[in-house]
């Protein structure tokens, strides 16, 4: 039987407020354990819950981002549920109607050797506060609670169940990740918990309408143990059904070190958690005049840029969707186009997209770390342009340029790329005259070749180019060479 997967995600992304979303005390990672807890955050009695203004506001700014509806008037509900980490014994969360819905995250998709742009429907973000932590380690056997994290705001960010495969809900994820720390509503610290996913994973037979039961799976705090949970799981799934068993509705946790989720506790349905409105909190109104404000403070949405990119630099829709994945990336990019002028706009993309996010990847960097600066890499594409330095001319450069030696100081002595190109002698041959020279040689040394094209045999062709580029010790310009060569040959 052939089995479709069907995947929808939950995020949680910590906002990057300084205090906690219904009470003063502060968000701030890594204090000593329940030093960071008020009286509202213990849920002391008396206390009472007061909306932070720059939670909402962030709200706004992902729901502006992703073109989703602002809900002019939404509503905070008692999420009831009992853990020893939740002083109150419910969480205020949203419920019935969130404060952005709808929506859409467009990501960059590697599909068999093939590059494409998916397009994830949102279902809804919603306004929450965090839970406190249970610290299981170091404790004698017994379990501590720390409470500094409880009441910390997070936006519940959900999907449709639209995605197919472990590869979409990674670049999913990936392109939502970039999102938040892009309008800096976010750290996106995984490692920390400020970017936590949560995977709804079911499968079904091929053609089938209805979907099968899901497993929510947790403690996913890396693209590759998202990748490997979700393979593990749609594989568990299948081999369950396939041997005559059933799936159980659960939340299930993924070990990486084991490589396998297990079950965690039974999965809750929304009725489960009895949700009401909280009395405490009034309605969040959000009027046309806030949202307007929020959208002047707002940095350039990813989607107008990718737009403008089309527009002024004629770059494809791909290429341009590749290209704002990353703010950090867009930002280079532009740099480089404007030292180097608008021409070189789509050499300055297929060198990001490729060899740069390449050897970025090799080294674990990001384009924030980038140790080749923008005007350098601006300076060898003009160099390629005006045929001083063949493409393979410039891999050479670029290598030069990121592996310069680091100072004590820890400033580079970065040389400059013409210095570079003098020193390799990477300055390409483009003298006509001795272009001819060489040409004449080779095909004088090389008759067979030279009969077997005149006959008709397209390879010799290739050949008579590789015993010129030889002769010219790589240093001839590849396109004279081919043209002369040519010229030469029907002559």
């Amino acid at each position: 039987m052939q089995w479709e997967v069907v995947i929808g995600f939950e995020t949680h992304a910590q906002l990057k407020t300084q205090s906690k979303i219904f009470s003063g005390s502060s968000t701030r990672f890594g204090a000593e354990p329940n030093t960071q807890a008020s009286v509202v955050d213990l849920a002391l009695p008396g206390s009472l819950p007061v909306m932070n203004k720059g939670a909402v506001e962030k709200a706004i700014q992902f729901g502006l981002a992703v073109g989703a509806t602002i809900a002019p008037e939404s509503i905070f509900a008692r999420k009831n549920y009992f853990y020893p980490d939740s002083p109150k014994g419910y969480q205020i969360s949203q419920f019935e109607i969130p404060v952005v819905q709808g929506g859409q995250v467009s990501c960059v998709l590697e599909k068999d050797g093939k590059s494409e742009v998916k397009v994830i429907q949102l279902t809804r973000a919603h306004l929450e506060e965090d839970a406190g932590k249970s610290l299981h380690e170091d404790y004698h056997g017994m379990t501590g609670i720390d409470l500094n994290r409880a009441g910390t705001p997070l936006l519940e960010i959900v999907t449709e169940p639209v995605m197919r495969s472990a590869a979409e809900a990674v670049a999913y994820a990936k392109a939502l990740h970039s999102l938040v720390m892009w309008l800096d509503i976010c750290d996106g610290n995984m490692q920390e918990g400020s970017f936590r996913c949560d995977a709804n994973v079911s499968v079904r037979p091929l053609g089938q309408k209805e979907f099968g039961t899901r497993c929510e799976v947790k403690n996913l705090n890396s693209f590759r143990f998202l990748e490997e949970a979700i393979n593990y799981e749609v594989r568990r799934q299948i081999e369950l059904i396939e041997d005559g068993g059933t799936v159980v509705q659960e939340t299930r946790l993924y070990d990486p070190d084991r490589k396998e989720t297990r079950p965690l506790r039974s999965k809750e349905d929304a009725q489960d958690y009895r949700y009401f409105p909280d009395p405490d909190l009034p309605p969040l109104k959000i009027d046309a005049a806030w949202i307007e404000q929020v959208r002047s403070s707002m940095p350039e949405l990813p989607s107008a840029m990718r737009a403008r990119f089309v527009s002024a630099y004629a770059l494809s829709e791909y290429d341009a969707t590749v290209l704002t994945q990353s703010k950090a990336m867009a930002t280079y990019f532009e740099a480089v186009v404007i030292a180097a002028g608008a021409a070189q706009a789509k050499p300055a993309a297929n060198w990001l997209m490729g060899d740069v996010s390449r050897r970025m990847n090799l080294d674990g960097k990001t384009f924030e770390q980038c140790p080749v600066p923008a005007a350098a890499l601006a300076t060898m594409l003009a160099r390629i342009a005006d045929n001083t330095i063949s493409n393979s001319g410039a891999k050479q450069v670029f290598e030069a340029l990121w592996n310069a030696p680091q100072n004590p100081d820890g400033t580079r002595s970065l040389q400059e790329v013409d210095d570079i190109i003098a020193a390799k002698g990477l300055k390409q041959i483009s003298d006509l005259g001795a272009l001819e020279k060489i040409i004449d040689e080779v095909m004088a040394a090389n008759q067979q070749s030279v009969d077997e094209y005149r006959a008709g045999k397209e390879k010799a062709f290739n050949s008579l180019v590789g015993q010129a580029m030889k002769a010219t010790k790589g240093k001839g310009n590849p396109a004279q060479v081919n043209e002369l060569l040519k010229k030469k040959l029907a002559g």
